[in-house]
C-alpha cells in the first residue's frame, strides 16, 4: 500500500509536499514497530533513548542537556524523564564535582542489563521493518535522511 493511499490523499501540494509526508508517515510507522518491543519491557522509547545515550558514554555520564540535545525526539521534561529512571534504579544521578548546577546521569548495571535483554528483539524488530530494502538501499535512506537534517 503507497503512503497516499494510506493516508488517503489524492494529491501532494508538491514534491516536497509529498516527500515531507512521506518521511513523516515512514518514521510513525516505525517509530510505532520499535515502541511495541520497548513498551513490553516497561520503558517509553524516549527513556529507551536515554538508556542507549548514557549506554554510548557508559562509564561516563551526561548532565541533562546533553542528554536532552541527543535525543531522538526532543523531550519537554528530560529531568522527571530522568528522575523516572533512577526510580527504577537504571540509571545515577550525582552532583558534577566542578559545577554544582549540574547533576550527571550515568547508566546502572540494571540498566545495562535490560538493554541486554531488549537489544536483540529491537534489532529483530529493526531487520523487519527494512527487511524490503536492500543493503544498498538502507545505506542510501539513512544517507538521504542525513541530507534533510544536516
Amino acid at each position: 500500500m503507497s503512503i497516499r493511499s494510506r493516508i488517503e490523499q489524492r494529491a501532494f501540494s508538491g514534491d516536497a509536499d509529498e516527500t515531507v509526508i512521506s518521511v513523516m508517515v515512514a518514521a510513525d510507522h516505525l517509530d510505532q514497530q520499535l515502541a511495541s518491543v520497548i513498551s513490553a519491557h516497561g520503558l517509553t522509547p524516549d527513556q529507551y533513548n536515554v538508556l542507549r545515550i548514557l549506554r554510548g558514554v557508559h562509564p561516563d555520564g551526561h548532565p541533562r542537556h546533553e542528554i536532552a540535545r541527543r535525543m531522538i525526539h526532543r523531550a519537554p521534561d528530560v529531568t522527571r524523564m530522568l528522575d523516572r529512571l533512577v526510580n527504577r534504579k537504571l540509571i545515577t544521578r550525582v552532583r558534577d564535582p566542578g559545577d554544582a548546577r549540574l547533576s550527571v546521569a550515568r547508566i546502572t548495571p540494571a540498566g545495562l542489563a535490560l538493554l541486554r535483554r531488549i537489544d536483540p528483539e529491537v534489532e529483530e524488530a529493526q531487520r523487519k521493518a527494512t527487511a524490503m530494502l536492500s543493503p544498498a538501499e538502507r545505506k542510501e535512506l539513512a544517507r538521504l535522511c542525513d541530507r534533510l537534517v544536516t
